[in-house]
């Protein structure tokens, strides 16, 4: 077996790990680099195999960084099947083809405005083509080793990280490796703690939170905190947050202190048609969740759920304390933005960072102390309170992903990837003193013979 690392590596984005064995190529993951300019100018480089030469992709989960390259790999020739977990279909179903329609929007945006270097300004793919490439999508279940081609079998078991998520054991003939794709909290929220691992030749580790400990703490009460002396001035609360996974467990918090009287009974708004729609999805897997059908339903009580272009604008003059959860969880993009905008250069509200915020992206400069970000193309000074409360992400802190991985037997070799080069490195040291483990963190396109 032959694995060379496509992306993943460096980075917290671009996920891309290709298998080659006895003349099949399997992608394991096909996300997006997001971030830096370096990282995302990587989207649009041919990769180091020729797309109609890869057999099949198979995605650990929804996310972007995990899923939004497949559009592109399908509009270059890819004709495989895309296998992936019943609940990731049905978020990539809403994710793609939205990426896809902001990608137009932004490169029209971009032609009409004159704010691209490029003329004209052109999407890395299309919501036509994100639609062309769901029809690619088979969906499987949990527990069943599936054998695609002979000599190969995978097997996907829950990851806890969001809904449908999966780490993924591939075996061959003469070996194994255990892809933990990304892992979720023992103590979540909302979603079940990750499956202990099975038994594997190799290992490779995400790293995202790889050099950090989450302190022990009341999230809920930090976040009431900040929502009651943000409304004590006065202001609006604006949480950026992922449309998939981090919205609901707000709305379920939120709901929480509401009904504990912990928090006012304020007005809040959930600005994401995406979000909004993934919200019914969960209501279709309670076996992946610590909620049941109750507390699921739930989470849209006493919730406004915004869905027009008029609606979202007149969020921006909200007269009175309220909370507004808006996509995209890093400010990259999507509605967060014109509220980030409208409510940033006021000192009486706050925005409320909900997680790991990715090097380059507008959420890390806020929550770094940038004085200013450019939106749209004009720079909004922020004189609002900018918080951050890591308590509320949906990834395994550094000691959660040691503990995981010490439930299997020792690998021959660990790969620690998907972590910017700290955090990779803080895993790969941590894991050679507790276990014992030769442990590497990979290179862009490096390639390994296992």
């Amino acid at each position: 077996m032959r694995i060379q690392f496509l992306g993943g590596t460096g980075t917290v984005t671009g996920s891309k790990y290709l298998l080659e064995h006895d003349g099949k190529r399997l992608l394991l993951d096909c996300g997006l680099f997001q971030g830096l300019k370096q990282l995302r100018l990587r989207n649009w480089d041919p990769l180091p195999v020729d797309p109609s030469g890869i057999d099949a992709v198979l995605l650990t989960h929804a996310h972007m960084d995990h899923s939004g390259h497949v559009p592109r790999l399908v509009k270059q020739g890819f004709r495989g099947p895309v296998y992936c977990s019943r609940a990731t279909r049905a978020l990539c179903e809403l994710l793609l083809p939205d990426s896809g329609r902001l990608q137009e929007e932004e490169a029209d945006f971009a032609n009409r405005h004159g704010h691209s270097r490029h003329r004209p300004a052109q999407p890395l793919y299309g919501e036509d083509d994100a639609r062309a490439a769901l029809r690619r999508f088979e969906a499987v279940d949990f527990d069943i080793d599936h054998a695609t081609w002979p000599g190969w079998t995978w097997r996907l078991q829950r990851a806890g990280h969001i809904l449908g998520a999966a780490s993924v054991r591939v075996a061959w003939q003469g070996g194994s490796i255990l892809f933990s794709g990304d892992l979720g909290r023992s103590d979540d929220l909302v979603m079940r703690a990750p499956e202990a691992p099975p038994p594997a030749d190799y290992l490779v580790i995400e790293s995202t939170y790889g050099d950090r400990v989450r302190p022990d703490a009341d999230t809920l009460g930090m976040l009431a905190a900040v929502i009651n002396r943000t409304a004590a001035r006065g202001g609006v609360t604006v949480i950026p947050a992922f449309a998939i996974g981090r919205a609901q467990s707000l709305l379920h918090g939120i709901h929480l202190l509401k009904r504990a009287g912990r928090i006012p009974a304020m007005p809040v708004y959930l600005n994401s048609p995406m979000a909004t729609d993934a919200t019914r999805i969960f209501r279709h897997h309670l076996d992946e969740l610590r909620l049941d059908a109750a507390q699921c339903a739930s989470l849209s009580a006493g919730v406004t759920f915004v869905n027009t272009i008029e609606e979202s604008k007149r969020l921006n003059a909200l007269a009175m304390p309220s909370i507004i959860v808006s996509a995209s969880g890093m400010a990259t993009g999507g509605r967060v933005l014109h509220h980030i905008a409208a409510y940033a250069p006021h000192a009486r509200n706050t925005i409320l960072f909900a997680g790991f915020q990715a090097a380059a992206t507008r959420g890390a400069a806020m929550v770094a102390g940038a004085p200013s970000v450019k939106i749209h193309g004009a720079y909004v000074p922020i004189h609002a309170e900018v918080a951050n409360l890591d308590g509320l992400s949906a990834h395994a802190d550094r000691e959660q992903l040691l503990a995981w991985a010490g439930g299997m037997p020792a690998p021959k070799r660990v790969f620690v990837t998907h972590g910017e080069p700290v955090a990779a490195d803080a895993l790969r040291l941590a894991l050679e003193e507790r276990y014992g483990w030769p442990a590497t963190v990979p290179d862009y396109l490096e390639a390994r013979t296992l």
